[in-house]
């Protein structure tokens, strides 16, 4: 017998699925559910029996029904667009926390990519408008625009929008928008710090200039590197890997060189694909990781999975999803507890601490 193992050892994820399908229709069948996740109607069954137990739904022949007890599809309170770049870097995290407070918000989240692109971001918001979305909940492209115009679509459109993952108080316009976003500059200084503190006294800067998340990151490595009295050390931008990786590689080399050439012994990578493709470098050239040289990812999408274990920032891509649904439904109920006033709400990266960062070679 066969088992789909990644859902096994996700019981929380299938049953959040299962608990949004009760609350959207009013009954599931467990073989319905099975065939959505990839699992057994054992596994379904066995959920269905836990939740039940937990006071969440009720047990009925061949599924189950929400706790009315009436079994009639329950409708969703609103149907929520989420436009996000695609699925890179944390936005997954993003669309999973969005989901897993939808049950609660009863509301049904519907996704779309924009890619960056702004001509495709539009196209999206219209239809979900055309759809029937009560809200929107958008991660703006900034490419190819420029904030005025990006505005001026803004206020096109007729439902309350919260925006994410982007600084825009410096335009008044977007300014009385509702924000949520990560701090990715106080990310960046959290591992500079790190750094430090394992004895650094300089630290490098390799990243991936092409997102919106770079100026941040820039930001934040310069402010902890002047507050802590760091020497000055090698900055590089990183072509995009995926377009060549060959030019990717040779920049990354480079950029060890220089580091090794300066003294400088640690560095902040941005993301955790070139991190963990700078440690098969590093290992190439014989120098050792953290041994010789110590590597801080920011991004922790797979640092773990590296030959060396990545220590890493990781934005709070859940819980930034679960924040922007909830202040997206404050707006709609008008309940926000600041009144009109728009909320900009900033979540502090963690760092978690792995095999690839320690002290300097003495």
């Amino acid at each position: 017998m066969t088992h789909d193992t990644s859902r096994r050892r996700l019981p929380r994820a299938r049953q959040e699925h299962l608990l949004r399908e009760i609350e959207l229709r009013g009954s599931i069948r467990a073989a319905d559910i099975a065939v959505q996740l990839g699992v057994t109607e054992v596994t379904v069954r066995r959920d269905i029996i836990e939740l039940e137990k937990a006071g969440r739904l009720a047990r009925v022949h061949g599924g189950a029904i929400s706790l009315s007890g009436k079994g009639a599809p329950v409708p969703a309170r609103a149907l929520v667009g989420l436009v996000l770049p695609g699925a890179v870097s944390h936005f997954p995290d993003v669309v999973r926390g969005a989901e897993a407070a939808s049950p609660a918000l009863h509301a049904r989240v519907v996704l779309a990519q924009s890619n960056y692109l702004v001509d495709t971001e539009e196209r999206h918001l219209r239809r979900l408008v055309e759809l029937g979305v009560e809200g929107l909940i958008l991660a703006p492209t900034l490419r190819g625009r420029s904030l005025d115009q990006l505005a001026a679509a803004l206020q096109r459109l007729p439902v309350p929008t919260v925006l994410v993952e982007r600084r825009l108080e410096q335009s008044s316009l977007l300014a009385h928008y509702d924000q949520v976003r990560t701090e990715h500059a106080r990310g960046a200084e959290i591992a500079v710090e790190h750094l430090a503190q394992l004895g650094h006294s300089s630290v490098g800067l390799a990243m991936l200039d092409r997102t919106p998340t770079a100026p941040a990151v820039r930001e934040g490595y310069l402010r902890a590197q002047e507050d802590l009295g760091l020497s000055p050390a090698p900055v590089a931008s990183l072509p995009k890997g995926d377009d060549d990786p060959e030019a990717s590689d040779a920049a990354l080399k480079e950029f060890l060189d220089a580091c090794l050439a300066s003294g400088t012994r640690a560095a902040l990578i941005h993301t955790d694909a070139y991190a963990s493709r700078l440690i098969e470098i590093a290992m190439d050239l014989g120098v050792r990781v953290p041994e010789d040289f110590s590597i801080v990812a920011y991004d922790d999408e797979n640092a773990e999975l590296a030959i060396v274990p990545l220590t890493a920032v990781a934005p709070p891509g859940r819980e930034l999803g679960r924040l922007a649904m909830t202040t997206l439904f404050e707006r709609l109920r008008g309940d926000s507890p600041d009144g009109l006033s728009p909320r900009h709400i900033g979540l502090v990266p963690r760092l978690t601490i792995r095999k690839s960062s320690g002290p300097p070679p003495e």
